[in-house]
């Protein structure tokens, strides 16, 4: 079996790298607390960056190549990325501004964009897991987080698997992709039993159903098997901070994983974005936000 490696790419140094999204040949992700949204080809490392003036938990695709929705301090806002031009579209938790801000979010197979909030004070079960549906309606999903992290869908779109960071667990919910409804929620690995005493941050999924989750504070990138709570394989990575991971490439068989800087520790990679290759698996694709 070859052994996986890995690299950095790009030259950028993010403070806090997030919500990686291979679309269209080219990674997205941002820098949360550098208020970036960031593309990356790995081949040239020809990067462009754009300053949102906020900060920036996910970003989505659209249908049309020029336009993005992200979520941030300020909700769910579409960007024109060649005007510059913002437009909101929903802002549940204005209220909370400077204690709750979005965090991690994607969208589904239909085209709807989930994104969740974060407590940045740390104040459990005070954020929550949002839905913005096609005709541009916004409907909570799941109350009293703390920290609403990664999120994907089973290669046959009749599960949804969810993580609430502090929890340490990801969870498992029956999906109606019709209607977009969820129910019977279930826990599928508990990272704790297994070990983990660092957090489970962004998580994908690969064309096996097996979830890759990237550990903030742990410095690695583990794969599950949701169907048997079963530890199948570990990356180490050379920096604490991973935070989340997309496959991408022309095959979908690169492992994309984004970190962070932690201050006071000496890690040259930091808040670069790394690859992963020779996995010997693929990922299921992007998803773009349909209106």
């Amino acid at each position: 079996m070859k052994t996986p490696t890995s690299q950095v790419i790009g030259n950028t140094v993010s403070l806090w790298g997030e919500g990686p999204i291979w679309w269209q040949e080219q990674l997205y992700y941002v820098d949360i607390e550098g208020c970036k949204l960031r593309t990356l080809q790995p081949d040239s490392d020809e990067e462009h960056e754009w300053d949102v003036g906020e900060r920036i938990g996910t970003v989505v695709p659209t249908e049309k190549a020029d336009e993005i929705i992200y979520a941030g301090d300020s909700g769910y806002i579409l960007l024109n990325l060649k005007s510059g031009k913002k437009t909101p579209l929903a802002d549940p938790e204005s209220a909370l501004r400077g204690t709750n801000r979005f965090n991690e979010g994607k969208c589904d197979p239909a085209g709807r964009f989930w994104a969740g909030t974060i407590s940045m004070i740390k104040d459990t079960g005070t954020a929550n897991l949002y839905c913005l549906d096609t005709d541009g309606s916004l409907s909570l999903k799941i109350s009293g987080v703390t920290n609403s992290n990664g999120i994907c869908w089973s290669p046959d779109a009749t599960t949804m698997y969810y993580i609430d960071t502090p929890t340490q667990e990801i969870r498992a919910y029956d999906y109606d992709l019709a209607t977009g409804e969820i129910k019977n929620p279930h826990v599928v690995v508990d990272t704790a039993a297994h070990g983990y005493a660092s957090s489970p941050d962004g998580m994908t999924i690969d064309t096996e159903g097996m979830l890759w989750v990237a550990f903030c504070h742990g410095g690695c990138v583990v794969r599950f098997d949701p169907a048997k709570d079963k530890e199948l394989q570990r990356i180490d990575l050379p920096c604490i901070e991973t935070t989340a991971c997309a496959f991408g490439g022309a095959k979908l068989d690169r492992l994309f994983v984004t970190t962070g800087v932690k201050a006071g520790l000496d890690e040259p990679e930091a808040g670069r974005v790394f690859v992963i290759d020779g996995l010997g698996v693929q990922g299921m694709p992007a998803f773009a936000y349909r209106s």
